[in-house]
């Protein structure tokens, strides 16, 4: 049965849907699922998502592609995108995402999920589609918007001006300086207009400056 799934699931991430279409041949698929999940065959990432259990697996399963799945809309964004964009030194394993509602966070068996929320008129602007392996395309913020989305969503985070917003970036948030000069102004400046906060204005500051 499990090689049967595995030959008509080519990806590590599946939903209920496919899991059901995999095994419509079978008598009492349902139980079926759960002699599946007992065995770990398949592991329940939350209901109705699942991922291979490690014997089946083809390749890494991507917990960025199973963030933008587990709650959305949404889009990988805040420490961990800082972090894989090397823009702060510390492995981040939770994975940090922006999503519309309240903030919310979900631990399952394959790691914590984590959700806060951006207005929606933003939502969109400076998110791109981010290749994590073969055929694997995950919402991520750009380098700019998961900063963005950082510094507005940091509370006590001290930005009375550029100056001190450039200490914050520095000391507080561990930010390398280097890369924020690689920036695109341009784009906070444009977040800074839909998004009115003075902190983006001054990032924009900073990052004309270094």
């Amino acid at each position: 049965m499990i090689d049967a799934l595995r030959a008509s699931v080519p990806f590590e991430e599946f939903d209920y849907q496919t899991l059901m279409q995999a095994l419509r041949d079978y008598s009492c698929p349902r139980d079926r699922v759960t002699r599946l999940l007992q065995a770990g065959a398949i592991i329940r990432v939350k209901k109705g998502l699942y991922v291979f259990g490690p014997t089946y697996r083809r390749q890494p399963y991507s917990v960025e592609l199973l963030a933008n799945l587990i709650s959305g809309p949404s889009y990988v964004s805040f420490e961990y995108a800082l972090s894989y964009y090397g823009l702060i030194p510390e492995r981040v394993t939770t994975i940090t995402s922006a999503a519309f509602g309240k903030a919310r966070s979900f631990d399952t068996s394959v790691g914590r999920f984590s959700y806060r929320s951006v207005p929606q008129r933003v939502f969109a602007v400076g998110v791109t589609r981010v290749e994590f392996g073969a055929n694997i395309g995950v919402l991520v913020a750009s380098r700019e918007k998961a900063l963005c989305d950082t510094i507005v969503g940091s509370r006590g985070l001290v930005a009375r001006s550029r100056g001190a917003l450039r200490t914050a970036l520095a000391s507080d948030l561990r930010i390398d300086m280097d890369q924020v000069a690689t920036l695109d102004a341009a784009v906070v400046d444009h977040l800074a207009s839909q998004w009115p906060s003075r902190r983006l204005s001054h990032l924009a500051e900073v990052i004309a400056h270094e």
